[in-house]
């Protein structure tokens, strides 16, 4: 893993780039629904435009559509390869191309209800510690259905909020019961945060068998044996995975828009 020169930490770019692919297996179609008058892809634009440290935002997408919808909305997109295995990839892929580029946030295209104060938190993270090359965020799990959800990915921290581990399954597991109002755990969110150098020398890097077993990309920067900080947020953000997500997040939006008017 290439570590960052000093002569590199304190100049270049915070850029988000946002991976949009067309097809959903649960969705297709999704970055380009649109109940609300603009597509989702957009509104996902529009939180990150909010974050007070990003500097460019970058829709990266294999699809003319995307490509077409964020450009007319007066975003910037890119076309990337349609072959990448992640969205890992496909940020890799376009950052490998912008040289200035310092701190990379990877910014999922189905989260149009980010806190901009959590994009803001991933680049704190990685300028506040100039030794971890990778950050990314949770949130305190209250509820015990999240826990044992093996769709809701745990993770465990050191005492320095350096992650430890991640996995599908309940960590930790508390043999001698939890005492009253404690969290069960930490749900880890899907928010990272890169140096450039790391992010093109992870994607370079075969799954590694952690990896594998529990399908969580970023347990192969642990098995390689590279710190990632973990910054803790209230609340999680709703991605949108379904139908009846999406529908849900129409109806706050069409809310938040009768209350302002």
């Amino acid at each position: 893993m290439t570590r960052p020169s000093a002569n590199t930490e304190r100049s270049g770019q915070v850029i988000a780039v946002i991976p949009a692919r067309f097809a959903s297996t649960r969705l297709p179609g999704k970055p380009l629904l649109r109940e609300t008058g603009i597509p989702l892809i957009c509104h996902v634009v529009e939180a990150a435009r909010r974050s007070a440290r990003l500097d460019r935002i970058i829709v990266a997408t294999d699809d003319a559509r995307i490509f077409e919808a964020v450009t007319r909305f007066g975003a910037e997109a890119v076309m990337t390869r349609d072959d990448h295995p992640s969205g890992t990839d496909r940020v890799a892929e376009v950052i490998a191309a912008i040289p200035d580029a310092r701190i990379v946030v990877n910014l999922q295209g189905d989260e149009p209800e980010i806190e901009p104060a959590a994009l803001d938190r991933v680049v704190d993270l990685l300028e506040r510690d100039p030794d971890a090359l990778m950050a990314t965020i949770a949130t305190p799990i209250h509820d015990e259905a999240v826990y044992r959800d093996p769709s809701c990915v745990k993770v465990v921290l050191s005492r320095t909020g350096r992650a430890l581990y991640f996995s599908r399954s309940p960590i930790p597991v508390h043999r001698d019961g939890l005492g009253e109002g404690m969290p069960f755990g930490l749900l880890h969110l899907g928010l990272y945060a890169y140096r450039r150098e790391f992010l093109l020398s992870l994607a370079s890097l075969p799954p590694s068998p952690l990896e594998l077993s529990e399908k969580l990309e970023q347990l192969r920067v642990l098995e390689s044996g590279q710190p990632i900080a973990v910054g803790i947020v209230d609340e999680r953000c709703v991605g949108i995975d379904t139908p009846d997500d999406y529908r849900r997040f129409v109806e706050r939006w069409n809310a938040r828009q009768m209350s302002a008017a």
